[in-house]
């Protein structure tokens, strides 16, 4: 399972309507989905609690690129990715998604496989996890399952 149904990239920014302008400018991706979750967080850095983000996603081809503006609420695995001035404005990488068809089996071998659980979540329709894979690849990898209506949402094909 470990990299199989890669589908996004995502990117953290302090803000969202100057990250989506900058990736249409400059990497010519159209028709943002945008969205503000409301998130019970299970498990993260910082212990349980509600997350609110900024959410845009936009499609290049196979690939969604997500774009994410941390709120409020539990939000550190976010924040430490943010550059340190506060008036920078620049997306820096985050993770990387793979879509699950199923996610018991899938959360079932995270813990099989003993991966570092970073940050663990959902919302209506949407279960994920982030393993924390920094030491081997520099970045968060992110498990997700989505019913289809959700994924049709998003532009998923």
């Amino acid at each position: 399972m470990y990299l199989t149904g890669f589908f996004q990239n995502a990117y953290v920014t302090r803000n969202l309507d100057h990250a989506v302008s900058l990736a249409s400018e400059r990497h010519g991706i159209e028709d943002w989905v945008h969205f503000e979750p409301q998130m019970d967080v299970y498990t993260s850095v910082a212990g349980r609690g509600p997350c609110h983000v900024k959410v845009a996603l936009g499609w290049v081809g196979p690939l969604q690129v997500e774009l994410i503006e941390p709120v409020s609420g539990n939000l550190q695995h976010y924040l430490d990715y943010l550059p340190s001035s506060k008036t920078d404005y620049s997306a820096r990488f985050h993770h990387i998604c793979m879509r699950v068809p199923d996610w018991k089996k899938a959360r079932a071998e995270v813990d099989e496989k003993r991966w570092p659980v970073a940050y663990e979540g959902g919302v209506d329709g949407c279960n994920f996890v982030y393993i924390d894979a920094r030491d081997s690849l520099g970045h968060y990898v992110e498990y997700m399952w989505m019913s289809d209506e959700l994924w049709a949402y998003t532009g998923g094909a």
